[in-house]
């Protein structure tokens, strides 16, 4: 047999079996969200961490339109013991004023404010929470991003979840209804290309977790070097993670989202955001390389050809009914993950799903492109591995 056709057969063979991975992790996504997402509380076992207190770490920066309601919910979550530790870098910072007037708004929810932060790393996130960490007076550690937005029993699905085995609890992150084309951008990314990653990696053994909402064991997290450990990663959550799963803890996903509400929001500042997560996950797990490949239309056409090459098929009609099918699959996820009507229109959804999918690659050539990601105040270059060397300006 020529080489040639033996690599042609090789890529055919390839093909198939990325056909067979991507709709495998497609059933598997859309079948977890629909037995575990939203159940009712009635229908969760007695848990085992429902009488430990919760240290929620809570970190602030700058305000938006949606940050006092946001933080709100916190202070009336239906939880018997925990505490709320509100960290602010700057004492100048507007979040300061919205978090003194939820203070004093709820002088019987046990809260605090720590200002000025503790530079112990490059992660400006880690810097803020280290003097409401050293603080926290609770076994469990939950921290929470500033633009999630919780109900009354939030804190009580996770704590479900904390089971004798578990260290660390996450959230499925998604996005609350809001107005606007950028937000049902957002909304169906959330809903559809990354609960199938998120959702599959976790289901099948891979530890798969971002930090916009953790509940974990405080004592774990001191037996790994605390979160001063953790300050010399920007993906610190995924350090933190790695971790506590090396030390032999289990993972749990909440059956409540973890739902993002940030009143800021545009196209431009979405694009952002996933080439950022892309160079990240770039630095940190080289197999990410490949990420392109399980995306929509990039994956039909390979297995396209693969199935005009084995079976003779007709690549573009292929091409079309295996768009058909991903586009049908996603709608499915997104009603899941939602738990409920959706707040646009079938219309909207099949734009911005368009859209997103047509974006997936020019988001990993220019995470490709440029090594350097700036992350708050700050810009950093990314090292193999995960670490980062702040960049400063001379």
């Amino acid at each position: 047999m020529a080489p040639l056709d033996v690599a042609l057969q090789g890529l055919s063979v390839f093909g198939l079996v990325l056909f067979a991975v991507l709709w495998l992790m497609h059933l598997m996504s859309i079948i977890y969200v629909r037995l575990h997402l939203h159940r009712k509380r009635s229908e969760v076992k007695q848990p085992f961490a429902q009488v430990l207190g919760v240290s929620l770490l809570k970190p602030l920066k700058g305000v938006d339109p949606n940050l006092i309601s946001n933080l709100e919910t916190f202070f009336t979550l239906d939880y018997p013991k925990y505490e709320i530790l509100l960290c602010v870098q700057d004492q100048d910072d507007p979040a300061v004023d919205v978090c003194k007037k939820l203070l004093g708004k709820y002088p019987n929810v046990d809260a605090g404010l720590f200002i000025g932060g503790k530079k112990v790393g490059i992660n400006p996130k880690i810097n803020n929470l280290m003097p409401g960490y050293e603080a926290a007076k609770y076994g469990l550690v939950w921290i929470c991003d500033s633009g999630i937005r919780v109900k009354p029993d939030t804190l009580t699905d996770l704590t479900n979840q904390m089971t004798e085995k578990v260290g660390l609890v996450h959230g499925l992150p998604y996005v609350a209804d809001r107005q606007g084309f950028a937000a049902t951008l957002e909304q169906v990314y959330f809903g559809t290309s990354h609960p199938r990653s998120y959702i599959s990696a976790n289901v099948t053994g891979i530890k798969c977790v971002t930090g916009m909402s953790c509940l974990m064991r405080k004592d774990v997290l001191d037996q790994a070097g605390g979160l001063v450990a953790f300050a010399q990663y920007i993906a610190e959550d995924y350090f933190m993670a790695k971790a506590i799963a090396d030390r032999g803890w289990k993972f749990s996903m909440a059956t409540q989202v973890a739902l993002q509400n940030s009143g800021s929001y545009s196209i431009g500042l979405f694009q952002s955001r996933m080439i950022r997560w892309t160079k990240l996950r770039i630095n940190m797990v080289p197999a990410t390389v490949l990420e392109p490949i399980s995306e929509c239309f990039l994956s039909s056409l390979i297995i396209g050809w693969a199935a005009h090459h084995v079976f003779r098929w007709d690549m573009m009609v292929f091409f079309m009914c295996h768009c058909l099918a991903w586009f049908i699959a996603d709608y499915i996820q997104l009603t899941g993950v939602q738990g409920g009507a959706l707040s646009f229109s079938k219309l909207d959804f099949a734009v911005a799903w368009f859209i997103r999918e047509s974006m997936s690659v020019q988001i990993f050539l220019s995470a490709l492109w440029d090594p350097t990601i700036s992350w708050r105040t700050g810009r950093y270059r990314l090292r193999c591995g995960g670490t980062a060397e702040e960049i400063l300006d001379v």
